[in-house]
């Protein structure tokens, strides 16, 4: 092969992997008021309250954990919504890789809402665009990969949503309990791949989350997705490595 012709291919090669990778995060904020949850002291199921919540600024909530207890992410800033049920919208950046991560702390109240733009959007709906620095950073249904975090508001309610042919399945994971039992039906109208959901009870937090993430990152197979999941889950929850196994799961 000629010397030109290999410096193209090499560049082209060099091009594709440094392409900037897309994460988008639906947080359903806990609440004890309007979710069908066993109720968790006050502070933490305000769905009103995002500082506090159990699922964003507590300890191990998404805000809290990649912004101060993991080195792998670096908040960016904070990021005005004109939607009103987000109550908080963070971006967060590699510190190694061109990986943007997109954070929305939703009203615990309109967890409905949130479920429902997670779904659309794992479609391939609502693209949403931010400037960062002359970048154009790609989120929504422009996303590489989609997670929701939460309780799994469809134990509770239906959702009747029109989803459209999506030729490029989004990567989705889904940290709730029992997700695969209660969003196959949908996930699988949006025609996306579920990469990691569950299959019993679980505490929706940001470590298993992270860990996943992480392998995404690596490309690392659904398997070995798993695995970091469950390994995570059983360092901070101490439930036994077999159960966390039995835990997590990918596809359908």
């Amino acid at each position: 092969m000629r010397p030109t012709i290999i410096f193209i291919l090499l560049l082209m090669a060099l091009q594709t992997s440094a392409k900037a990778r897309f994460i988008h995060v639906f947080v359903a904020l806990c609440d004890n008021e309007h979710q069908g949850i066993v109720p968790v002291p006050e502070a933490l199921g305000n769905g009103k309250d995002p500082a506090r919540n159990l699922y964003w600024g507590a300890a191990f909530g998404v805000k809290n954990f990649f912004h101060r207890k993991t080195n792998h992410w670096q908040l960016v800033k904070t990021i005005d919504s004109n939607d009103v049920n987000i109550l908080e919208r963070l971006l967060f950046k590699h510190h190694t890789e061109d990986i943007y991560l997109l954070a929305d702390a939703y009203d615990g109240e309109h967890i409905q809402t949130c479920i429902e733009q997670f779904l659309e959007s794992s479609n391939g709906q609502h693209p949403i665009h931010i400037k960062h620095e002359e970048k154009s950073l790609h989120f929504g249904g422009n996303s590489d990969l989609i997670a929701y975090v939460g309780h799994d508001g469809l134990m509770d309610f239906d959702v009747m949503l029109d989803y459209e042919k999506n030729e490029n399945p989004i990567d989705v994971m889904i940290l709730a309990c029992y997700s695969k039992s209660y969003f196959k039906k949908e996930i699988k109208a949006a025609q996306a791949n579920p990469l990691l959901w569950t299959t019993h009870l679980m505490a929706p937090e940001a470590y298993t989350l992270q860990s996943a993430i992480d392998g995404w990152i690596l490309n690392e197979s659904p398997a070995e997705i798993e695995e970091r999941a469950a390994q995570s889950y059983h360092q901070y929850q101490k439930c036994g490595i077999r159960g966390a196994r039995n835990l997590f799961t990918s596809g359908y």
